[in-house]
């Protein structure tokens, strides 16, 4: 029982690696940008933390919710970064 336990670890480490891969490969060259995502078209979790996950997002453009754009690109789209984005949120809470 406990070769089948290891081997099972084993296959599972592996699978998981494998996933990793494509999520940093999408990461590369991009980055995170904040009011630009379309409603149900932000790629994550949002800064107040009022969902977790992708397609989420109920407003469109919503200040805190953001999407994988090329980098350099935010700006010009009418986005904020991740770091301008979290300190817009800390002085909304003031």
């Amino acid at each position: 029982m406990t070769q089948r336990l290891i081997a099972s670890s084993a296959l599972a480490s592996i699978l998981a690696l494998g996933l990793i891969g494509p999520a940093a490969a999408q990461e590369a060259g991009k980055e995170k940008c904040y009011g630009v995502a379309e409603a149900g078209k932000n790629d994550c979790a949002n800064l107040s933390g009022t969902h977790s996950c992708a397609g989420q997002s109920k407003d469109a453009k919503g200040a805190n919710e953001w999407k994988y754009v090329a980098k350099g690109t935010c700006a010009d789209m009418g986005g904020v970064s991740a770091a301008d984005a979290k300190k817009n949120m800390e002085m909304m809470k003031k």
